[in-house]
């Protein structure tokens, strides 16, 4: 008699909950990054927002990062790298 092997679809419920800090009241020299979520269109997002923070409210620098896809988290290392670099960091889709 063979064995079947079942696996279940239902993952695992992770709760976790954080205050997320508010936005910074001024942008002037601020650095702002993007976790890209490899969506087409989000480098198109991302490179308008980048200049109009920029042009409009002095921020400083911009930082872009990719994922490697949409539908995984973004690396703990990423993540770190960000924090290190960014006052403020936005992920989205571009769709």
């Amino acid at each position: 008699m063979s064995m079947i092997r079942v696996l279940s679809p239902i993952g695992e419920v992770r709760a976790e909950s954080f205050t997320a800090p508010p936005l910074p009241s001024e942008w002037t020299g601020r650095t702002v990054g993007f976790i890209d979520n490899t969506k087409h269109n989000f480098d198109r997002l991302a490179d308008d927002l980048g200049a109009l923070l920029k042009e409009r409210y002095g921020v400083r620098a911009v930082v872009r990062r990719r994922k490697a896809n949409a539908s995984t988290a973004a690396p703990a290392e990423l993540v770190a790298e960000l924090a290190k670099e960014c006052d403020v960091v936005f992920a989205g889709s571009g769709d």
